[in-house]
C-alpha cells in the first residue's frame, strides 16, 4: 500500500512531530510512504518512516534527485514544479494531510477529485456554501490518521 503524507515545506514543531509519528506508524504497518520529497512535513514524515525501517518515495518538483531530503530512499525528479502535486496523490491509495499552505490544499483537492481518500490531521477543512463538506476525513492523532487512511484506501482500492 502507498500512502502520501502532504504538508508544508515549512511547518511548526507540532506539525513536524505529528508527521514524524505518522511516518513511523506507516512504516510499522508496512506501508510505503510517498511525499513531495523536500523539507518540513515531508522531511519529518520521511525521517519517521525511514527510522522505523520503512520505504520512502519523494516526488520532487525539480530536475535533480539530490534535492530530496536525506530520508528519501527513492527520489523521483519530475521537473514539473507544483504540477508534481498531481503525481504525489496519484501515486497513493490515500493521503494524510498535516498542516500546510495552498500547495497542500491543491493536493487535497486533486486527491478528492480523483476519488483518493484524504485524512486531515491539523490541516485544512473544506466547506461549500458555508457548510462543512464531509468528503475529507479528520483524525485527532497520528495513529488514528494512519488507521483511517489505511481503511479508506482498502475501501477505495480493494485488492
Amino acid at each position: 500500500m502507498f500512502i502520501a503524507v502532504i504538508g508544508g515545506s515549512r511547518c511548526t514543531p507540532q506539525e513536524a512531530t505529528l508527521a514524524e509519528a505518522v511516518g513511523q506508524e506507516l512504516a510499522r504497518r508496512g506501508v510505503i510512504l510517498v511525499t513531495g520529497g523536500l523539507s518540513g512535513v515531508m522531511e519529518a514524515a520521511s525521517r519517521g518512516a525511514a527510522g522505523a525501517g520503512g520505504l520512502t518515495v519523494g516526488i520532487l518538483p525539480g530536475d535533480y534527485p539530490g534535492e530530496a531530503n536525506p530520508h528519501v530512499k527513492i527520489p523521483i525528479a519530475t521537473g514539473l514544479g507544483f504540477a508534481r502535486n498531481v503525481i504525489v496523490v496519484k501515486s497513493s491509495q490515500a493521503v494524510i494531510a498535516i498542516g500546510g499552505e495552498f500547495g497542500t490544499l491543491s493536493e487535497i483537492g486533486h486527491a478528492l477529485q480523483f476519488g483518493i481518500p484524504v485524512v486531515g490531521l491539523n490541516t485544512w477543512s473544506i466547506s461549500k456554501g458555508g457548510k462543512l463538506n464531509s468528503s475529507m476525513l479528520h483524525a485527532d492523532d497520528p495513529v488514528e490518521a494512519v488507521e483511517k487512511a489505511m481503511a479508506a484506501a482498502q475501501r477505495a482500492f480493494p485488492p
